[in-house]
């Protein structure tokens, strides 16, 4: 029988070791790089535009390889891949461009949550949990909106706290995992 209160994971010992122990260091070290990202913010955007300018890169060489092998003829076909190539170059020669990409992506995915919630919500008009759903909604517009109107001065010093945010509560919760792992 199933109990949602209780995680059943049938693992040997040996496994459940080294499970715990790779949960702990990992979580610890994406609490600290939260933390870190936190206290220098643009140091932490730096980062960030740095590793996708590099996906971008590394995503626009696996698609021109694929076209190449594919045999495309078309200029179409090497639109995408070229301008991934470009993006991630422009990414990593400008990285106030790319921070300040990225910033508005977080913005413009902010106001998507926001429009979401508020339609769940009104979906929900007769449950409890419609007042939770708008709260997260609301928040989810403000913090939107905050980004929106600091976009162009404070760009590296948002995006440097939001990742370092998620990165600190992701680690929290692995290294959480990992105490719970010997139980």
């Amino acid at each position: 029988m199933y109990n949602e209160n209780k995680l059943s994971l049938n693992f040997d010992t040996k496994t459940l070791k080294h499970f715990k122990l790779v949960s702990l260091l990992f979580g610890a070290l994406l609490a600290f790089a939260g933390i870190s990202g936190i206290i220098v913010p643009q140091l932490m955007a730096v980062v960030v535009n740095i590793f996708f300018g590099w996906l971008l890169i590394f995503g626009a060489g696996l698609g021109l390889y694929l076209v190449f092998l594919t045999g495309g003829r078309s200029f179409i076909t090497w639109l995408k891949p070229i301008l991934l190539l470009i993006t991630g170059i422009v990414f990593l020669l400008m990285p106030d461009v790319g921070i300040a990409t990225l910033t508005l992506l977080i913005a413009f995915y902010l106001l998507l949550d926001a429009y979401g919630n508020f339609g769940v919500a009104f979906e929900f008009s007769a449950h409890k949990i419609r007042g939770w759903i708008l709260l997260n909604g609301i928040i989810s517009l403000l913090l939107a909106l905050i980004i929106l109107f600091a976009w162009t001065t404070q760009s590296a010093t948002i995006l440097g706290i939001f990742v370092g945010i998620s990165l600190l509560f992701d680690g929290v919760v692995i290294f959480m995992i990992g105490l719970l792992a010997h139980k």
